[in-house]
């Protein structure tokens, strides 16, 4: 009978530590922007740590001298990032009809386009989209040229995410919409394509901070973006971390909007609250 009536006592205060723990975690969790500011901090503070155990002198002033060069490379940044961004998802929407087309040529087009993308670097493609294709077209605008080839790169990557979005509604969506008299197209775009952005908004924001990256590789055209320009401050002041710091930094300003962006449209189109 003692051990029982123990037993019992145990389980109670047991149970009640586990309800006070689950409440405290729920507030915690009511508070997840403090909690991204908290981990963030730490994160700084100790990267600011370990930048002081690095040997030798920081060279700060010299790469301040620069900073015209980071201000405009980030600004180059931002343009080709953005139009990219654009044409990135005009051209996976299209390639992704083109892949679900009935007619065997337009479906084999897209899929030779994205096979061929996916399959070769994109350093390769910017080599041979600005010195062979754009060359032959008569085509000298570097920023241009940049931009269609990274935009055409990601689109691919688009195509495949849009593709899948799309095969995961049901058909019967879109019987339904038929039988209220919608048309083909009305289906697709007020009955089908709402539903598929909401499946595959986590994909293109990865796609899209993962384009805003690639966008380094368009110093190999002699670009004036943010990297080429961190390149060369870093062969002007041969200070390698002073000069790759900015350009992180540079980054993170762009990338982190575009996923606090695609969180909130996130949200916005949860069916569920």
């Amino acid at each position: 009978m003692f051990f029982a009536r123990f037993l019992g006592v145990t389980a109670g205060t047991t149970h009640l530590h586990s309800c006070k723990l689950s409440k405290t975690l729920y507030a915690m969790n009511m508070s997840r922007s403090f909690a991204h500011i908290i981990v963030a901090t730490v994160v700084t503070i100790l990267l600011i740590v370990a930048c002081f155990q690095v040997p030798g002198d920081w060279n700060w002033s010299g790469v301040w001298e620069y900073r015209q060069k980071f201000i405009s490379g980030w600004l180059m940044t931002l343009g080709l990032s953005l139009a990219a961004l654009v044409l990135s998802v005009a051209i996976g929407l299209i390639v992704a009809l083109f892949l679900a087309a009935r007619n065997p040529l337009v479906e084999a087009t897209g899929r030779i386009y994205v096979e061929l993308i996916r399959g070769t670097p994109l350093l390769v493609q910017l080599l041979l989209g600005f010195y062979v294709v754009a060359n032959a077209v008569g085509l000298e605008n570097r920023f241009v040229v940049g931009t269609l080839v990274l935009a055409a790169f990601s689109g691919a990557y688009m195509a495949e995410i849009f593709r899948g979005g799309l095969n995961a509604i049901p058909k019967t969506q879109r019987d339904s919409a038929r039988a209220i008299g919608l048309t083909r197209w009305q289906s697709f775009r007020l009955v089908v394509l709402p539903q598929a952005v909401r499946l595959v908004l986590p994909a293109i924001a990865g796609q899209l901070v993962s384009l805003i990256k690639d966008s380094s590789l368009l110093s190999v055209i002699a670009i004036s973006e943010l990297t080429l320009n961190a390149q060369e401050v870093n062969s002007f002041t041969y200070s390698t971390l002073e000069s790759y710091v900015p350009l992180a930094i540079g980054y993170l300003m762009l990338t982190l909007p575009l996923s606090a962006t695609a969180r909130w449209l996130e949200a916005s189109f949860r069916y569920e609250r």
